[in-house]
Formats: structure tokens, C-alpha cells, sequence
């Protein structure tokens, strides 16, 4: 095909490490190894050593953990995005931002081709793709999962012993993970069975709701324009912010999600999520919608959500219909300038008190004691009018 270079997404696990090598052996050219840092912590120690033991020409490793809480998890925060109810996005808000620095590292390095390690069954392999076409079209795309002829992670792991590449799956954990800054995924081996409970010793971000401490715990989140700001008064950057109620969570066992969930592709998965720092942010900004938003523009906005979670899970980040609802998500977060206080208790998120310097919440009017500016007999017409509709079918039908 006459690829002289080509930038590899690499993660230093089993998948990548393979095609790692494989890209090598069948390409015949150079490799680059490009690795994002959204929050993996531990697991990067050892990437850049392992890329170029592996085969790598050059191995890159770039620290995008604010850009990636900043410029993705704050705008997909802003709308509630939640895909079927449950998944909060963690994965599928990652791979357009890695997508994005690879081809930029590709155009540094004078690549004229990228790969990923996403299998042909699943969701990432759109969202990388789909980033690849919309950024850098004259790109060459590589899929490994779609080319060669291995057929399962077995085979994978018998490649990586064939090749002296360390495999990081075992038979005693034996489901791949993916974690950053937002959340710590766990798929396949054992969880491939619906029904068999996770074990216990697989979290890594979070204490079981039966381990948490007995006392709960207060906190105070501030936001402007829809964004988080601070953590008890104190205000950091948006990635130690989003660290900081990671912390929290994690202590008081809260973010644990188990679903089973449908991929663009057709099939249903079950995947295991920690999302601690996550939860939490969503349900404080609800708190302080709740008393700034316009109940129309709240329930506009909230009928979109679905389609808006939907075009990230698919990984349609760049595409023009998610940037036209993006604006006006952005548009309806403006007066999104408040406090909401959480218990955080065995597991649970609890809204305590919510407050905001323009709330349109009037304690005058919303009392059931006596107050100023509502008429209570103004009800009476609003209410006949409201079922004008319901009287006439009740007529016509003889009721």
C-alpha cells in the first residue's frame, strides 16, 4: 500500500502491544507509539519503556488530562449526557480527543498513516475512525482487528508469548479495562456472563457501599455558566477538580455502574463502570439547574439529550449535528451560576440544598403560607382552558 509511517493509539495493553508488532512485521516501516495521559495514573509508567522494547521507532506520550476535562467532559457535562439511562460516557468521550492528538502527532512526524486497536465488534472503532475522516481525511486508516486472521484475544495472547511480549491479562483477571480521568471500565472474560456478579477485588476507584465509611460526608460544589469551579470553596484546574471528586466518591463507594448496553454496531454488551467523580458532578449540576434554568428551556434542552448522548457514544464528536446542539446546550447553561451541597453516604448521592445569586426560585411565591404576587383564583381559568380539549371529547362521547 505504500505506507512509510504509521501513528498507533497505544496503550501499552495486550491489543495494542500486538498490533504493535504485527504492524511491523506486515507494513514493513516505521511505527510511531502514541500514548494520551487522561488520567491513567500508574498504568503509563511503564508504556514508553514497553513501546520501544516492543518495536515502536518512536514512542510520544502527551499529558492531556486538562484539555480533556476542559474542552470534552465540561461541554458533554453541560447537557446531563447519559447514554441509555445509565453510562456516562467515559470511554466514548476519550477516543475523539486521543483520535485528535494522534493526527496531530501523524503530521509532526511526517506519518502518512494511523491504527487503533479496536475490535471490528465493537463502538471504538467508529469514534476513532469517524475522528480520523472528519480531522484528516488523506490519512491511510489501519485496522488491524479487520485484517489479520487472528480471531480472539487467545490468539492474541499466544502472538504475544510467540513474540516475548508481556500479557497483562491473566487468567485470574481476565477482562480488559480502560481508565481515565472521568471513569475505570471493565469488559469481557468473566463479565461476558450477564449474570455472574462482578468480583469483588476487581474495582480499583472505588470502596464498596459496605466498606464506606459509617459517617456521611458534606460537600459543596460551586459552578458557573454550567461549569465546575470549585469543591468546598476551594478552586482548582478542571482536571484536579474532577480528581478532587474522584477522592470523594471513590471514599464513599459511590459510581459503581453494571449494565448491559447496546453498541452502534448491534450487539449488546455488558460492561462494568466506575464513575465516582462523575456521579457526583452530574447530580450537583441538576441541583443548581434546578433553580436557574427556564422550566421550557430545561425541558427543551432535556428532550435533546438522548440524540446528544447518543451522537458521543457513536462518536460522532465532530460532526456538524453536535456541534448545532452543543450551542445550544452552551446557550442554555449562561444563568447555570450556583452551590449544590451533596451527602455522599455508603454509595449514595444525596441533593441537601441547592442555592444561586439569580434563582428563580421565589420562597414569596412557592410558600403554602400567605404570600404576595400570586393569585390563587387565577388558577381557575387556566385550568378550565387546559381542559377545554378533555370536556369536548367527554361530550362527544356521550360521557
Amino acid at each position: 500500500m505504500g505506507i512509510n509511517k504509521i501513528v498507533l493509539a497505544y496503550s501499552g495493553g495486550l491489543d495494542t502491544s500486538v498490533i504493535l508488532k504485527w504492524l511491523k512485521e506486515t507494513y514493513k516501516c516505521k511505527v510511531v507509539a502514541f500514548c494520551a495521559d487522561l488520567g491513567q495514573g500508574e498504568e503509563l509508567a511503564e508504556v514508553a519503556a514497553k513501546g520501544r522494547a516492543t518495536g515502536a521507532d518512536e514512542v510520544f506520550i502527551e499529558d492531556l488530562k486538562e484539555e480533556f476535562v476542559r474542552d470534552f467532559i465540561f461541554p458533554m457535562f453541560r447537557g446531563n449526557a447519559l447514554y441509555e439511562g445509565a453510562y456516562l460516557l467515559g470511554t466514548s468521550i476519550a477516543r475523539p480527543l486521543i483520535a485528535k492528538a494522534q493526527v496531530k502527532v501523524a503530521r509532526r512526524t511526517g506519518a502518512d498513516a494511523v491504527s487503533h486497536g479496536a475490535t471490528g465488534k465493537g463502538n471504538d472503532q467508529v469514534r476513532f475512525e469517524l475522528t480520523y475522516q472528519a480531522l484528516a481525511p488523506d490519512l491511510t486508516i489501519i485496522a488491524p482487528w479487520r485484517e489479520w486472521q487472528m480471531e480472539s484475544r487467545s490468539d492474541l495472547v499466544a502472538y504475544a508469548k510467540a513474540h516475548g511480549i508481556p500479557v497483562p491479562v491473566t487468567q485470574e483477571k481476565p477482562y480488559s479495562s480502560d481508565r481515565n480521568l472521568l471513569h475505570l471500565s471493565f469488559e469481557g472474560g468473566i463479565l461476558e456472563d450477564p449474570w455472574a456478579e462482578p468480583p469483588a477485588d476487581m474495582f480499583v476507584l472505588t470502596r464498596s457501599p459496605e466498606a464506606a465509611p459509617d459517617q456521611p460526608c458534606y460537600v459543596e460544589i460551586d459552578f458557573e455558566a454550567g461549569d465546575l469551579v470549585a469543591v468546598d470553596g476551594e478552586r482548582f484546574s478542571p482536571a484536579n477538580l474532577l480528581a478532587r471528586l474522584n477522592e470523594l466518591g471513590g471514599e464513599h463507594g459511590i459510581g459503581r455502574v453494571d449494565l448491559v448496553e447496546n453498541r452502534y454496531v448491534g450487539l449488546k454488551s455488558r460492561g462494568v463502570y466506575e464513575t465516582p467523580g462523575g456521579t457526583i458532578l452530574r447530580v450537583a449540576h441538576q441541583a443548581v439547574e434546578s433553580i436557574t434554568l427556564d422550566r421550557e428551556v430545561m425541558h427543551l434542552r432535556d428532550s435533546l439529550i438522548p440524540r446528544y448522548a447518543e451522537l458521543i457514544y457513536y462518536g460522532y464528536w465532530y460532526a456538524p449535528e453536535r456541534y448545532a446542539l452543543q450551542s445550544l446546550i452552551d446557550e442554555s447553561q449562561k444563568p447555570v451560576t450556583g452551590t449544590a451541597r451533596l451527602k455522599l453516604y455508603k454509595g449514595n448521592v444525596t441533593v441537601v440544598g441547592r442555592k444561586a445569586p439569580r434563582s428563580l426560585y421565589r420562597p414569596d411565591l412557592a410558600t403554602f403560607e400567605a404570600g404576595t404576587g400570586y393569585q390563587q383564583a387565577d388558577a381557575t381559568g387556566f385550568i378550565r382552558l387546559n381542559a377545554l380539549r378533555l370536556k369536548i371529547k367527554a361530550q362527544l362521547e356521550g360521557k
